[in-house]
C-alpha cells in the first residue's frame, strides 16, 4: 500500500500546509499498517495507512493517543490527523526519530508510567471498543474489575479461539478459569487507571533527548497490573524500568499470580492471531492458574 499523489494532495487540502519539497520513506516493523515517514518545508509526519473499512482502528488509536498526550506523563506522538481518501484510511503522526530504552531513559519511563497509573479514572474500560494487534477488543463499561476482565477480555478471546477451531481442552479449561476469576481479586481492588494495553518491549522507546517514548497503544481503563504484566512478557523492559516503577508505585504481593492471568490475554490473542504454535503456552497458564486455587 503506496502513499499515493492523490493522498498528498488531500493531506495538503485538509491540514492547509502546502506539503513543499516533500519526500517520503518507507518505515518498516509493523505486520499490520504500512508505514511511511513525509518530510517536506517545516513538516515531519509519520504515516500509518491501512483499507478504508478499517478507519475506526485509527481513530480508536488517536483516541488513546490524545487522553495519554492530555495527561502529559510519558511522551506519546502527536496526532496531526486521520480519515480516508480514496480506499486507504490513514493516520497521521509527528515523526519522533526513536533509540534504544535502556539505563536512565529505562528508568524515567519506569517513573512516568507510574505517575500516569496514578491518575484516577471513573470505570473499567474505554469510551470506544478498539483493536489489539487486529483483533477486536471490547470495551464495554464495568464498575466491577473481574466481571470486565472475563466477560471483556479473556472470554472474548476464548470465543474467537472457538471460531479459529480451537476447541477441546482449551475451552473446557477455559471455562472453569472464567467462573474462577473473582477468586483471584479477595485481597485486591483494582482502580480504573488510563492503560496503553499492549506495553510490549516494541512500543517503547526513547527521543533524541533520551526521553521514553511510547507509541501504538490499545489504550483503556484498567488495573495497572495489565501493563506491568505485560512489560514482562516478550522481553520485556528490563530492571531498571521495573526497579524504578516499583519504587514510584509499589505493586500488591498478588501480582506475581495475576501477571500470568493478565498475559494470558495475549497469549490467547497471539494464538488468534498467528496460529497453533501458541496452544500449549496458552494450555500451560490456563492450568497454573487454576492450580493456584486448589
Amino acid at each position: 500500500m503506496q502513499v499515493s499523489a492523490s493522498l498528498i494532495q488531500h493531506l495538503r487540502q485538509v491540514n492547509g500546509h502546502p506539503l513543499s519539497n516533500h519526500r517520503l520513506t518507507g518505515v518498516g516493523g509493523g505486520d499490520i499498517n504500512a508505514a511511511y515517514r513525509l518530510q517536506a518545508d517545516g513538516v515531519d509526519w509519520f504515516i500509518k495507512l491501512n483499507r478504508a473499512s478499517l478507519l475506526g482502528m485509527f481513530e480508536a488509536e488517536a483516541a488513546g493517543l490524545r487522553e495519554l498526550d492530555s495527561l502529559q506523563q510519558v511522551r506519546v506522538p502527536r496526532v496531526v490527523l486521520y480519515g480516508t481518501r480514496e480506499n486507504q484510511a490513514y493516520l497521521v503522526l509527528e515523526y519522533i526519530e526513536l533509540g534504544a530504552l535502556r539505563g536512565d531513559s529505562a528508568a524515567r519511563f519506569g517513573q512516568q508510567l507510574a505517575n500516569l497509573h496514578r491518575q484516577p479514572r471513573d470505570f473499567f474500560g474505554w469510551p470506544i471498543d478498539n483493536t489489539i494487534g487486529s483483533t477486536p477488543q471490547h470495551n464495554t463499561r464495568h464498575a466491577d474489575w473481574p466481571t470486565f476482565w472475563r466477560q471483556q477480555r479473556l472470554g472474548k478471546q476464548l470465543e474467537f479461539a472457538a471460531d479459529n477451531g480451537f476447541t477441546g481442552a482449551l475451552q473446557d479449561k477455559g471455562r472453569k478459569l472464567l467462573e474462577q476469576i473473582p477468586a483471584f481479586f479477595t485481597t485486591y481492588q483494582p482502580q480504573p487507571a488510563l492503560l496503553h494495553g499492549d506495553l510490549w518491549g516494541g512500543n517503547a522507546a526513547s527521543d533524541k533527548q533520551d526521553n521514553p517514548v511510547m507509541f501504538d497503544p490499545a489504550c483503556y481503563y484498567g488495573d495497572r497490573e495489565t501493563d506491568i504484566a505485560m512489560t514482562e512478557l516478550f522481553g520485556g523492559f528490563g530492571q531498571d524500568f521495573q526497579a524504578a516503577y516499583r519504587h514510584e508505585y509499589p505493586l500488591d504481593p498478588g501480582y506475581q499470580t495475576r501477571k500470568t492471568l493478565y498475559n494470558l490475554y495475549h497469549i490467547l490473542n497471539h494464538l488468534n492471531l498467528f496460529g497453533g504454535g501458541y496452544l500449549g503456552q496458552a494450555n500451560s497458564m490456563i492450568e497454573r492458574l487454576l492450580s493456584e486455587l486448589n
